[in-house]
């Protein structure tokens, strides 16, 4: 493992959900941190994660390769979190999946970066119908063209008091009466974000070996469907769940995927339509948090920590017998 010492690293998309976590996780080692973001006048809380001047947000967007450019010169690491859950305006899937990953891999290279840490996302494929992973698989090949010993994590649902699964379905739980579940029989590996923020940090520090794919997933693995049941158990309500027909799911999320910032799109009702677990191959392999150490946190010791607060009454509601 390499010394990490006051090494710099930096960081795209490191001030959103995984990326502070991150963040917090590499200050709390002793790393100087760049966040690069495309608005880092919206990114100043991320300079509270260290002491003074060790965490500095920076201009980048991963579609312009000159801003990625001046991002990675002299960075000691590099590490690739940009993503976007639905396309808007030039935020379009490939631009952003594929061409931005291979510009931050080459820009990594030209810096001369020990290394290179590229989030990707369970389920990439290059033939998917869904946009999304297809973008996914394709940024992961123009990674490791560029980057042949780049590490590549593949998290399934990454969950914590931030995310936008559970608390999109506790949302939606405390608004409607019947709550649709979609892909509602599809197998699902939900992951701590604190899980994957350590894990990624440890491949920060070379902990392990590099030219793979590592695939994250919790230890539970259960339908949405049970998980919508979770979510209704956690929040005390009796939601009636009503699983939603694929034709009917495409439909609904190609209406509400016209909205500016849409809860649903069609290529989401397709990547639900999968499961999302780690791969008997990834397993055999070795290539899952086991090598990095990692135990994975249960879904029963995180969601009531912040799952309270779609509750009747808050924290103060007392819990229901299921």
């Amino acid at each position: 493992m390499a010394s990490t010492s006051g090494e710099l690293v930096t960081v795209f998309g490191g001030s959103g959900f995984i990326g502070t976590q991150l963040v917090q996780t590499l200050a709390r080692q002793g790393y100087r941190i760049r966040v690069a973001v495309r608005r880092p006048d919206l990114a100043g809380h991320v300079r509270m994660f260290g002491s003074v001047g060790q965490v500095v947000p920076i201009q980048a967007n991963v579609r312009n390769p000159e801003s990625v450019t001046r991002a990675a010169n002299g960075a000691d690491v590099i590490v690739n979190l940009a993503g976007i859950s639905f396309e808007a305006g030039r935020q379009r899937f490939r631009a952003v999946h594929t061409m931005g990953a291979k510009n931050v891999a080459e820009a990594a290279r030209s810096a001369g970066a020990r290394a290179l840490v590229h989030m990707s996302i369970i389920g990439a494929d290059a033939q998917s119908e869904s946009a999304f992973l297809a973008s996914r698989a394709l940024g992961e090949t123009e990674v490791l063209k560029a980057v042949p010993d780049a590490t590549i994590v593949r998290p399934s649902i990454v969950f914590g008091s931030d995310d936008g699964f559970f608390n999109l379905l506790g949302g939606l739980a405390r608004l409607l009466p019947i709550l649709p579940v979609i892909g509602a029989k599809s197998r699902v590996q939900p992951i701590h974000v604190v899980d994957v923020a350590h894990a990624l940090a440890q491949a920060v520090a070379g902990a392990v070996r590099g030219g793979r794919a590592y695939e994250l997933g919790g230890p539970e693995i259960e339908t949405m469907y049970e998980l919508s049941e979770r979510v209704l158990a956690a929040t005390g309500r009796r939601n009636l769940l009503l699983p939603l027909p694929v034709g009917i799911a495409r439909f609904q999320g190609s209406l509400l995927g016209l909205l500016p910032n849409p809860i649903l799109t069609r290529d989401q009702v397709i990547r639900l339509q999968d499961d999302n677990v780690v791969s008997e191959e990834a397993k055999k392999q070795r290539r899952t948090l086991a090598a990095f150490g990692i135990a994975p946190s249960a879904m029963d010791a995180i969601l009531p920590t912040y799952m309270w607060r779609f509750r009747k009454h808050g924290q103060f509601d007392k819990p229901v017998a299921q």
